[in-house]
């Protein structure tokens, strides 16, 4: 027994370098199989650094220095911070920390070429802003303008999203926040507030060690490249919150007690029964079944979210995967129903001002094929846009799938390990659709930031290397790819 436990470590180490060693292949392969190809196929792939959307162009930028001094604070301090802060001022630095590594990204590329002028291009929502001087009309007339080669299309990404993304700019234009600056500056600003509202989920499902284990690899992910100069941001800022609402609402109060600190997924767990309660114990936490009862008035605020969410981006119809893991997670379905009633309110007034979102969303697959799509080849991008979203998570995130997908965890309903799988499945889903490819790093961000909750079931003791190992790899790429966003 003493054997077996003087090697457990080193069996630890080995599954999480095996995970990210066959993690980093695959990214590897995606960037060397362009080069080797023939140029004629390399040009159909519309990605100067496939898989990234981007061109080679090793640069440095006055957004270096800081960026390199955020990552080295977040390494040295930041396991141990996250471990001790009271909670309320933990989250208020970890979204602060987040904010400044994204905005220092996004220097490297200089103030206009990395923050301002992302959104203000001729295939951008602002192009479209000054048009709009009557909302209603705008709406019902929505979906008549989405098919291109006509006098009046939208430009590509507003005819790619439902009206709701074109309106959220339309809004700030409205209250005298127009132009590139603000609207990047809300994207920074709330895109990055997913780092709270993971944590936020983790911990109201009765997990808040996992919550505090994982901020430093959120407040450091790669993805804050893509977070500072792309309305997905946002859009996985909003969805991201209809979840953390929805983790609320399964519960009255918080019910976890903290023990050792070896992972769930390599210990023994247990089941019993507390004063009424249901309880998974493993040697890291004791993860406890929320108090049954929900409340109505927040699962209906996380319904108006989810609801939103459809309207900013097609795709967000896959965020039903981590409503479920949450509502497994929480042992209850009660939030379901109040939730429900809030999205649907959101249907019936888009559906009341004119614009049905099947018909938008048939309209947007038929676009979809009337430009590049036809020409970039599936047989790259469907394990190519994997790749590039590990350029987003990072070989952290790999390491901890490991951990996350292990039987023992899943059986525990482990809240990290089901927001994990529930991730997975959406990815795996948008890949097999065949609808995004290219562009992935940015396009699943909504998805990303959950898939980012694996590094919650890495051990403490691992934190430094492997925060040092998604810095590492975040400086490289930003220094080497002059992105396209």
């Amino acid at each position: 027994m003493e054997r077996e436990s003087a090697q457990q470590p080193r069996f630890r180490w080995r599954g999480e370098i095996t995970a990210a060693g066959i993690a980093a292949a695959l990214v590897a392969a995606a960037f060397i199989v362009p080069r080797i190809h023939s140029e004629q196929w390399r040009a159909t792939l519309y990605a100067g650094s496939a898989p990234i959307f981007g061109n080679w162009l090793p640069h440095i930028g006055w957004g270096t220095g800081p960026a390199v001094i955020v990552a080295c604070l977040v390494i040295v301090r930041g396991p141990d911070l996250a471990a001790r802060l009271p909670w309320r001022r933990l989250l208020v630095t970890a979204w602060l920390t987040a904010l400044a590594w994204a905005f220092a990204l996004a220097m490297v590329d200089g103030w206009r070429r990395g923050f301002t002028d992302h959104l203000t291009d001729g295939h951008e929502y602002l192009h479209e802003v000054p048009g709009i001087t009557d909302i209603p009309a705008a709406l019902r007339g929505f979906s008549d303008r989405i098919l291109d080669f006509q006098p009046d299309s939208w430009t590509t990404h507003v005819s790619g999203h439902p009206p709701a993304a074109l309106l959220f700019f339309v809004a700030l234009d409205r209250i005298g926040l127009g132009g590139g600056t603000w609207a990047a500056t809300a994207c920074l600003v709330i895109g990055t507030s997913t780092v709270v509202a993971v944590a936020v989920t983790l911990r109201a499902l009765g997990a808040e060690e996992r919550a505090r284990t994982v901020l430093p690899y959120l407040a450091l992910a790669p993805a804050a490249i893509w977070i500072a100069v792309s309305a997905d941001a946002m859009f996985a800022g909003v969805t991201a919150w209809a979840v953390a609402l929805l983790a609320i609402a399964t519960r009255h109060r918080a019910a976890r007690t903290p023990a050792g600190e070896i992972s769930a997924a390599e210990s023994a767990v247990s089941h019993h029964t507390v004063r009424g309660r249901s309880e998974f114990r493993t040697a890291e936490t004791v993860i406890t079944a929320p108090q049954r009862g929900g409340r109505p008035l927040i699962a209906a605020s996380a319904g108006v979210l989810f609801g939103l969410g459809i309207y900013l981006n097609y795709g967000l119809v896959l965020m039903a995967f981590p409503a479920v893991a949450v509502l497994i997670a929480g042992r209850t379905a009660r939030p379901l129903l109040p939730a429900a009633a809030g999205a649907a309110a959101v249907v019936a007034v888009f559906t009341a001002s004119g614009f049905w979102w099947f018909d938008g969303y048939h309209l947007v697959i038929e676009r979809y094929y009337q430009g590049i799509a036809t020409e970039r080849p599936y047989s790259y991008y469907w394990w190519g846009n994997l790749a590039a979203t590990l350029c987003a998570v990072g070989l952290a995130t790999a390491a901890g799938l490991a951990r996350a997908l292990a039987p023992r965890t899943l059986r525990a309903l482990d809240p990290a390990a089901l927001l994990v799988v529930a991730a997975l499945c959406a990815i795996i889903t948008a890949d097999i659709s065949g609808l995004s490819k290219a562009e992935t790093e940015r396009i699943w961000l909504p998805f990303d930031v959950w898939l980012l909750a694996a590094t919650a079931l890495l051990p403490r003791s691992h934190a430094r290397v492997w925060l040092a190992i998604q810095a590492a790899g975040t400086l490289t790429l930003v220094h080497l790819v002059l992105t396209n966003w």
